[in-house]
């Protein structure tokens, strides 16, 4: 077992899976007990993730360098928190995005978003500089990006930093500026766009997720933002489905466990009940099972633990 304090979860999940297939729903992408397993691994994964960022908020102080982009220590979960003890709303929602813009590749971990959050060593593209000239972040990146080191995590491979992309990040980040300040700034907007969504956590959810409307996030985007935005609790959300009208991986992933087949076309909905009903006997959330389920069907005998 990888982390052997999880064995017990880990087998409980398998187990439950193996009820859940006699009991309720078959599932024949799990038949074999090396599929199981493999997937509850995956969910065990997920649920270590988000585990970390819990941790993470109950330590005591953190270090001012975990957010400083030209220190050695810099590391962006971490620098979160440290805003986010130091009152800096504005400074955690930004790198939040950034964060989240950029993803976290395993072989270049946080190189892209240091050289870029620390300008290459030259300053900071920190909330303050960029909400004064939302175009200057564009201009310096037209400018500086053969310069900059690491790549997009797989999450956001599909971006680019070069300005003639198709989605160049520029454009994006400029979009993302002027939609906060033109909602009064990041407590301000996030207030009122949950004072419109109502106190239920899906619903606040789902409304930040349609909220966003920046060029280049999709579905992937949409998601991992608000789940990321919920983790540091700037917002109270919680996923009320996995959005699998315009998925890949989580949709493919359920058609190959409910029918044995990746390929066979099942109305997102129909998958949707089936996930639900999944979860009523596995209990972790539609954010752990989109996850999960996405990484498990890439390899279904052979857990690899993915991270950015």
């Amino acid at each position: 077992m990888k982390w052997p304090r999880w064995q017990e979860r880990k087998d409980a999940l398998s187990a439950a899976l193996l009820d859940h297939s006699a009991n309720v729903r078959h599932l024949p992408g799990v038949a074999n007990p090396v599929a199981r397993d493999t997937l509850a691994m995956q969910i065990v994964a997920s649920l270590r993730r988000d585990d970390y960022f819990r941790s993470i908020q109950h330590r005591g102080p953190i270090a001012p360098e975990r957010a400083d982009p030209h220190s050695d220590k810099f590391e962006a979960e971490l620098g979160v928190v440290y805003l986010l003890q130091n009152g800096a709303h504005d400074e955690a929602a930004w790198l939040i995005f950034l964060m989240v813009y950029l993803a976290k590749p395993a072989d270049s971990g946080w190189r892209r978003l240091r050289d870029i959050y620390g300008k290459l060593g030259k300053g900071r593209w920190d909330w303050a500089a960029v909400a004064a000239n939302p175009d200057a972040f564009g201009a310096w990146l037209a400018e500086h990006w053969q310069e900059i080191g690491g790549k997009f995590g797989n999450h956001r491979k599909y971006e680019s930093i070069k300005p003639d992309a198709r989605r160049p990040m520029g454009a994006a980040i400029a979009q993302y500026v002027r939609w906060v300040l033109d909602g009064g700034g990041h407590r301000r907007l996030f207030a009122d766009i949950i004072r419109e969504a109502g106190n239920d956590p899906n619903s606040i959810f789902d409304a930040f997720y349609h909220a966003l409307p920046i060029k280049g996030f999709g579905r992937l985007g949409r998601f991992d933002w608000v789940a990321m935005l919920s983790r540091y609790r700037l917002i109270h959300a919680e996923a009320g489905s996995a959005y699998l009208k315009t998925a890949t991986g989580p949709r493919s992933g359920l058609q190959l466990l409910f029918l044995g087949n990746p390929e066979t076309k099942t109305d997102p909905d129909i998958l949707q009940g089936w996930l639900d009903d999944l979860d009523s006997d596995l209990g972790v959330g539609m954010e752990v099972l989109e996850d999960s389920i996405c990484n498990w069907q890439k390899k279904p005998t052979e857990f690899e633990h993915f991270k950015g």
